[in-house]
């Protein structure tokens, strides 16, 4: 992982967790070659254990010079009656999220994030 290569170390998502992709607005460019271009996703593999939790890792890394920009990993399980998320990535950031698999949501509707709070 290159902590030279983005602007922010693990940012907070929040509850935004990617199983793909990257964060490209934390991407400050490559510290090996100066590149700002797209970044691949290589050696991407899913695995689940005995728990039955399924976890993706992947790696971010420069189109141009192969360099590793950061690992990336996302955890997805089922606890009680929610979907658990978790993701962990120095470019994309840490989060987790949890939502319920009943049709309504026993805890009731999320609040609404307001600009005066």
């Amino acid at each position: 992982m290159c902590i030279t290569c983005v602007k922010e170390e693990f940012p907070d998502r929040e509850s935004v967790c990617l199983d793909s992709g990257s964060y490209m607005l934390n991407f400050a460019g490559c510290a090996q070659c100066g590149e700002k271009s797209c970044l691949s996703t290589v050696n991407r593999q899913t695995s689940e254990d005995e728990s039955e939790e399924e976890v993706t890792t992947y790696q971010h890394v420069c189109q141009s010079c192969n360099h590793v920009i950061a690992n990336h990993e996302h955890i997805f399980r089922i606890e009680e009656d929610f979907q658990v998320y978790e993701m962990l990535c120095l470019l994309c950031g840490r989060s987790d999220d949890q939502r319920s698999i009943m049709p309504c949501d026993p805890r009731g509707p999320k609040p609404e994030h307001s600009d005066f709070d």
